[in-house]
């Protein structure tokens, strides 16, 4: 059997330089004459500035080189996770889509891809439970919880909101969606089903709820592993009631989008088209009704100082106006990134 752990990664190189020795460590854990597990790295940074980490982790861990499609002159190689311990990939199309569908195609041949995120920290047993789970329950996926860990301590606001709490269920336990920062998929079942993640949520996030709905709606089943916990840092930037406020947003779009693109088999005739407007039309009145009503309950809590009633209904009109949005199919970005003079200078003279 052979295991992929997938970091995706951008210019977090600190986090990164802190976490490949723990997941080092977990695939170590796992190993076995039978076992064979991968550390994938794919940086989605432009300039390839993980490249430099990763080979100063092998060097500081006096292990074997770490395998690269950039040095070893391969273009676009499928399946090099699968051949070598410690796995660098550059990928420098913006978005998180194409992070995550450059690590399928490299865990080709792999049983087994297990994504975590470069902003958080495995916990002992993490990798053990996903696969133990996925073993003895023989589904599709395995999920587990993701609790937050601050780097200042958060206003009671951000605290009252609810944007960071790990979700819980019963171990074992089945559950209809899951988030790619702590997933293990049956690259089996992803690859009969013909999945990837879908090009249009590059930039807005989303991508996983797509992924995972479609995974449950095609009849596949998604556990919960309670002790594959993994600590998601939470930087003082994102800690404030702005950032999750845009956050709120940004989520009832792509919740929105969602339900609208998994809806049933696409029809571009007269009646697909007339039964996607109905689903636009009352997911955005449901919006638009909760965005008001859960409005107004926020000025109310706020006129009696109650911050904890407040952070919730703020978050959660927010979230009704992101459901508008969405439902009127506007793609509230989350992953985009400015482009320099040259680039929008040279997207002017290609739209002239």
């Amino acid at each position: 059997m052979h295991l992929t752990i997938a970091m995706l990664t951008y210019r977090r190189n600190e986090y990164l330089a802190q976490v490949i020795p723990q997941l080092l460590e977990q695939a170590d854990d796992v190993s076995g004459p039978e076992t064979m597990v991968s550390v994938l790295i794919v940086d989605n940074d432009p300039q390839a500035g993980a490249r430099a980490v990763v080979e100063a982790a092998r060097v500081a861990l006096g292990g074997e080189q770490p395998e690269s499609s950039e040095l070893s002159g391969r273009d676009d190689s499928a399946g090099a996770a699968a051949t070598s311990r410690l796995v660098y990939v550059h990928e420098p199309e913006p978005g998180i889509v194409a992070g995550r569908n450059r690590a399928l195609s490299e865990a080709h041949g792999s049983d087994a891809l297990v994504f975590i995120d470069d902003d958080e920290i495995p916990s002992p047993g993490w990798l053990a439970a996903l696969v133990g789970t996925w073993q003895a329950q023989g589904c599709a996926a395995v999920t587990g919880p993701t609790p937050p860990t601050f780097e200042v301590a958060p206003s009671p606001w951000v605290t009252a909101s609810g944007a960071f709490d790990s979700w819980e269920a019963a171990d074992g336990a089945q559950v209809r969606s899951a988030d790619t920062g702590n997933l293990l998929l049956d690259l089996g079942v992803v690859e009969r089903l013909g999945l990837r993640f879908d090009p249009r949520y590059g930039l807005t996030g989303g991508e996983d709820s797509l992924f995972t709905r479609q995974l449950t709606r095609a009849g596949e089943a998604i556990r919960f592993a309670a002790g594959a916990v993994v600590t998601k840092r939470v930087p003082a930037a994102r800690a404030r009631r702005a950032w999750v406020l845009e956050r709120s947003l940004r989520s009832g779009s792509s919740w929105a989008r969602v339900r609208i693109d998994t809806a049933g088999p696409a029809d571009d005739g007269a009646s697909g088209m007339w039964a996607r407007l109905r689903l636009r039309l009352g997911y955005g009145a449901k919006g638009l009704a909760k965005a008001g009503v859960d409005g107004a309950r926020a000025g109310v809590a706020r006129i009696r100082g109650d911050v904890p009633a407040q952070a919730r209904y703020e978050v959660s009109s927010r979230g009704g106006l992101g459901m508008v949005v969405g439902a009127l199919g506007v793609h509230v970005r989350e992953y985009g990134r400015p482009r320099s003079r040259r680039s929008r200078a040279q997207a002017g003279r290609k739209s002239a």
